[in-house]
């Protein structure tokens, strides 16, 4: 009776292992797609009716690609995007990540920028496919230009996924994670 329980217990770690390591890899085509210019890549990441707000951008998840690889090619002559530390709590066929990130790219006008932040992610697995159906980049810290200070417009759009709150009130505890307008700062 005990190994059947612990087969069981097998199995269902098995299983959640399986689903934590393909929504890792989901995050991994996102940053390697952006970076490699790659939208196929970097869509593959999404459903393709997840909507994605970074504050700078929000779109869903074929004009936010656009965009995004438009910005980084006019403005930018290199960029990494970074990711670290990251959790995922998994219900079912949805699950909710905060991953943090790190974000370096060498502008093709002055120094380069330095960001850090949080990627909140609600995923979906969709006929068996793990991909991202809601994202909210929050931005802790932007070194758009690391010796001046940011662009006033750009420094407001940016802020407009938070606040980043040291307690349970911050956006990485919301659950669902919905598309919408996010709370008021």
């Amino acid at each position: 009776m005990a190994d059947a329980a612990l087969d069981a217990d097998l199995v269902a770690f098995v299983r959640q292992a399986k689903d934590r390591q393909e929504i890792l890899d989901c995050l991994h085509r996102y940053t390697r797609g952006v970076d490699r210019h790659d939208k196929a890549l970097m869509l593959s990441a999404y459903h393709p009716d997840a909507i994605d707000q970074h504050g700078v951008a929000e779109a869903q998840a074929e004009e936010f690609c656009d965009w995004a690889i438009g910005w980084h090619g006019e403005f930018q002559t290199k960029h990494h995007h970074v990711i670290a530390n990251h959790t995922v709590e998994i219900d079912g066929d949805t699950a909710h990540a905060e991953t943090y990130y790190i974000f370096w790219g060498e502008n093709r006008e002055g120094p380069p920028s330095l960001c850090f932040g949080r990627y909140i992610d609600r995923l979906e697995k969709r006929e068996g496919r793990w991909a991202i159906a809601h994202r909210v980049c929050l931005n802790e810290k932007i070194g758009h230009f690391l010796d001046a200070d940011l662009p006033e417009a750009w420094a407001k759009a940016a802020a407009s996924t938070g606040p980043s709150t040291r307690d349970r009130s911050d956006l990485s505890y919301v659950r669902p994670l919905m598309d919408g307008k996010l709370r008021e700062s």
